[in-house]
Parts: structure tokens; C-alpha cells; sequence
């Protein structure tokens, strides 16, 4: 029987090694998950205690037109109720609790931020379209800011927009591009973010432990603590065709030959690599070294273009990097004044950005609780920001430099609590911060080329899957991103007719762009 090794355990790996098994007719037994880190699930990794206080490095947020995620999840069962899907509990959880987002932006004065207009002026509208209109090939390694003013960065348009996908004005024109249209279905309640699904926990124990029961059940199998450091490919020039697989496994050198009828996939590159957590009275300490993900992606690309090209990916740490943190506490003094001061009760309300802060803060306080085994006396929320560079409004030093009271800190001066109940809340709270150096590295301005096609040209094999795979039109940061290279993959390596349904083209329907430009127009 053919075998299946995947390096990585992130989100695309579990997905392929589902539709391995689900489409492919593999045996779980004859999967294998090659993973250097000691726990599974990537990027949507999370965790922590009540008492020590729990960690996420953030939240994916979905909708409906998540063709590939939902046809994934369709099929694996909840844990909360076997009898449902994965699929129909998110479904049903945006039914039951969407949001509708009235706070959505709030000034330096404390105040809620109008947001029926987009804030554009005629040319903004104008660079926009042609944003949206230009050939792809036409934005080869130009950012952001080559295609718009400097009022665009005002607007708030640009508030909502950066900080509901992590945009920064020097990011990826072309990947802004394929935003636009990937997402202009959603334009018209964008700023209440009533079109967005979320998982009913925090993602890793709404998807991640689900997909893990799944394929455990199954024999799949994760080795962790295991190191994969170089492919060794066929003879021949250019060849894409793996021979061999090196790895170290408790300081051990290993190798496993890869029979004819076998398949290797590999996640290149990593937006969550070196991450690196604080506490509540310390800043995060310095990044550690890059992982196996960047490392075997450099040795693969070394001497040939068709593996992509990582160092327009991992050598601009200061562009790719922003910093998270998760708040728990037994107090509900800051989600009771927070739903009073939004307007919405907690879950309720999406994000809220504070537009003057100089770390560019957001808040998100969904329903709780986050994590299935939280206490019912805890909360928590997290937030994030995309400035951590620079010195706080209040605290006069960048946010890498601070720890997670301070950091609390810095959120409570951009909100017009009173002082005992903001006393309160950093009496009762446990702040975890989270620096990601390469959490947007994904977005960089990058060429055409720069990453390696989900199956390379001519392999029989090799596919690449992850946030730096390539697929046409659609985009990353995203889950559905992941699923789709690895659906892609596992469909073209096995020559399956159960393909991966087309990426949703909202800019081809003229309601939508009806609707968008309604929305584009409001003054």
C-alpha cells in the first residue's frame, strides 16, 4: 500500500491526510505526520490555564462562501455533539449568535466612530476600481502604497480593512488585490462584520481537536519532536520526483525511502514560526531561531525556481511581525462595561479598534466561554496590535518591550472606563502576550513566482500545501487557504475527479457590485 508522509501538522497537513483517507482510499495506518514542535495544529495552536492564564495567537474568522473548509468539515463530527458536524455547528452558531458590530472603530476621544460612510475621496474611489480591474501580472513586487494615496490611509475604509485582515500599507499589492475581490461580496456589512462566521470555541478546540479525534480514530500518525531537514529527489535535472526523506528524531539521524506510489507533502514556510510568549509581568523574550519550516524551504529552493523563492518571505521580520495577547479573569467588570459602552453583549460585538492608538489596538470579546474547559466564573478575551514597534500612547515604550499588565494597561487608556472599574480589571486579569514575527510574512510584496505552485510542474509526487503554496485567486491568512492547497494537492497527485470546488468570484455577479459600490459611495 502507498504510503503518505506530511511534514508539519498545521492545519493544511490535517486536511490532507483527511481527503487522503476520505478521497483518496488511503489507510490512516499508512499516514504519517512529521511535526518538530511537541503539540499539533499549526497556526491555530492554543492554550494555557484558568490560573495561569490561557494563550491563543489569534482567531480565523470564515463565511459562507468557505467552499473547501465546510466540505472538509462536513464530514468530521463535533465534540460537543457527534450527531452534528463541524459545519453545521458553525453554521448554526452564526444563526443563533452573528455579529453585528456597532463599535467597530473608536477614537481617541473614547467615542464610537460613524462608519456609514468609508471615508473616500473621488480618487481613492478611482484607485480602488483600478486596483480591483488591474492584471495580476501587472503588480509584480509592488505594495500597497504604489497604488493609493496617502488619504487612503486615512480613511475608514482603511481602519476597517487592515485590521480586520492585518493589512499594512507597505503589504502585497497583489495579494490587497485578490482580497478585494475575493472579498467584495461582504462589502456592504463590512463594518458590523454581520457576514463573518466563528467557531463556536477558539479554533483549535473547535477544528483542530475534532479533524485530530478524526484521524486518530483512523490510524493516522503524528511524531513529534521530529525534525525533517532535506529531500532527497530522483536523478536528474530539475527533478521533482522524492527518493528519500532526512530527518532527526531525538538527536538521531534518520532516513525513510520513499517507494514508487508514495507521497510527500510538505508545508513550506511558517507565519507562526518563532513565536514567542510573555507573561503578565514580562515582555516576550527574543524570538528563537527560525524552524524546519523556512530551513527545509531554503535547502529545497536552492539553485532552482520552480520551489519558489522564501526570502521574500522571511527577511523583513519588522514587516511581517505584529503581537496578540489573551486576558482571563474571574472578573466580569471588563466584559460587562465593554457590552455597555458597545452597545452589544458580550459576543456580540466582533472587534473594536482604537483608530488613534499608536500600536494600532484591536479587542475581541466573543462568546464564552472560549475554551471548552473553561471555568464557568473565567472569561477571556485577546486582542492585538499592528504597530508593536512603536512607543504606546500611554506607556512609553514599544509593545514588544512590555508586559502583559502594561499591555492591559494601554488598552484601558483608549476606553472611557471609570477608574474603579478599570482598577478592577487589572487587579482580576492574567495577560499573556504573543509576538509573531512573521505572522504576516505571507503578505509581503512578493512576485508571481515567489511561491512554488501547490503541485510543481512535472511532479509525480511532491506538492507543497500551506500559506506559501500557490493557488490561483484565492487568498491567504486564511483557513480556507490551507484546505484548498491541500485538497489541490492530494487531487492532482492521485489524479482524483473530485476536484476542489472554484473559488467563489463575487466580482462576476452584478449584485454584488451593486452592492459594493452602494456601499463605496455612501458619504
Amino acid at each position: 500500500m502507498a504510503k503518505a508522509y506530511l511534514v508539519g501538522s498545521g492545519m493544511a497537513a490535517l486536511a490532507a491526510a483527511t481527503f487522503l483517507i476520505r478521497d483518496g482510499g488511503f489507510d490512516g495506518a499508512d499516514i504519517h505526520l512529521f511535526e518538530e514542535q511537541r503539540n499539533i495544529g499549526g497556526s491555530l495552536n492554543a492554550g494555557g490555564t484558568a490560573d495561569a492564564g490561557y494563550t491563543m495567537r489569534g482567531g480565523r474568522m470564515f463565511e459562507a462562501e468557505y467552499r473547501c473548509t465546510y466540505d472538509l468539515l462536513s464530514g468530521i463530527p463535533s465534540l460537543d455533539d457527534p450527531s452534528v458536524s463541524v459545519t453545521q455547528e458553525i453554521l448554526a452558531g452564526h444563526e443563533d449568535f452573528a455579529w453585528d458590530d456597532v463599535a467597530r472603530l473608536v477614537d481617541g476621544d473614547g467615542k464610537i466612530v460613524d462608519v456609514s460612510s468609508m471615508g473616500f475621496s473621488e480618487r481613492d474611489r478611482l484607485d480602488l476600481v483600478r486596483c480591483l480591474v488591474t492584471p495580476e501580472g501587472h503588480l509584480d513586487g509592488k505594495r500597497i502604497t504604489d497604488c493609493f494615496t496617502e488619504h487612503f490611509f486615512t480613511t475608514n475604509f482603511w481602519f476597517l480593512w487592515c485590521t480586520t485582515f492585518a493589512f499594512q500599507p507597505w503589504h502585497s499589492a497583489i495579494e490587497f488585490r485578490r482580497y478585494l475581490r475575493r472579498f467584495i461580496h461582504l462589502a456592504s456589512e463590512f463594518s458590523t462584520l454581520s457576514g463573518i462566521h466563528h467557531t463556536r470555541y477558539n479554533q483549535y478546540d473547535s477544528i483542530v481537536r475534532p479533524l485530530t479525534t478524526w484521524l486518530h480514530e483512523r490510524g493516522v500518525t503524528v511524531h513529534p519532536h521530529c525534525h525533517v531537514t532535506d529531500l532527497g529527489f530522483a536523478p536528474g535535472h530539475r527533478s521533482t520526483t522524492v527518493k528519500r526523506i532526512y530527518l532527526t528524531r531525538d538527536g538521531r539521524d534518520e532516513q525513510i525511502d520513499v517507494a514508487p506510489g508514495d507521497l510527500v507533502l510538505v508545508t513550506n514556510g511558517s507565519m507562526t514560526d518563532s513565536t514567542s510568549l510573555g507573561s503578565h509581568f514580562a515582555a516576550p523574550p527574543p524570538p528563537p531561531r527560525s524552524s524546519d519550516a523556512w530551513l527545509l524551504w531554503h535547502r529545497l529552493a536552492r539553485g532552482r525556481d520552480d520551489f519558489g523563492n522564501p526570502d521574500a518571505f522571511d527577511k523583513h521580520v519588522k514587516e511581517s511581525r505584529w503581537e496578540s495577547f489573551t486576558v482571563t479573569t474571574k472578573d466580569p467588570a471588563f466584559l460587562d462595561a465593554l457590552a455597555e459602552f458597545s452597545g452589544r453583549e458580550t459576543g456580540r460585538g466582533g472587534l473594536m479598534t482604537f483608530t488613534d492608538s499608536n500600536w494600532l489596538l484591536t479587542i475581541a470579546a466573543g462568546l464564552q466561554p472560549v475554551y471548552r474547559d473553561q471555568p464557568e466564573d473565567v472569561s477571556v478575551w485577546w486582542g492585538y496590535g499592528l504597530r508593536p514597534g512603536r512607543a504606546g500612547n500611554h506607556t512609553p515604550k514599544p509593545m514588544t518591550m512590555c508586559s502583559g499588565r502594561e499591555i492591559l494597561e494601554e488598552v484601558l487608556h483608549h476606553l472611557p472606563f471609570d477608574d474603579g472599574v478599570a482598577a478592577r480589571v487589572l487587579e482580576n486579569s492574567t495577560v499573556v502576550p504573543c509576538l509573531m514575527p512573521y505572522i504576516t510574512s505571507q503578505f509581503l510584496a512578493r512576485r508571481r513566482d515567489d511561491r512554488p505552485m501547490a503541485v510543481p510542474e512535472g511532479s509525480v509526487n511532491l506538492a507543497f500545501i500551506g500559506q506559501f503554496a500557490e493557488v490561483p485567486d484565492d487568498v491567504v491568512f486564511t483557513v480556507e487557504y490551507s484546505v484548498r492547497t491541500a485538497w489541490t494537492a492530494v487531487a492532482q497527485l492521485l489524479g482524483l475527479d473530485r476536484k476542489p470546488p472554484a473559488v467563489y468570484k463575487g466580482h462576476h455577479d452584478a449584485h454584488v457590485l451593486a452592492a459594493a459600490l452602494e456601499t463605496m459611495h455612501r458619504r
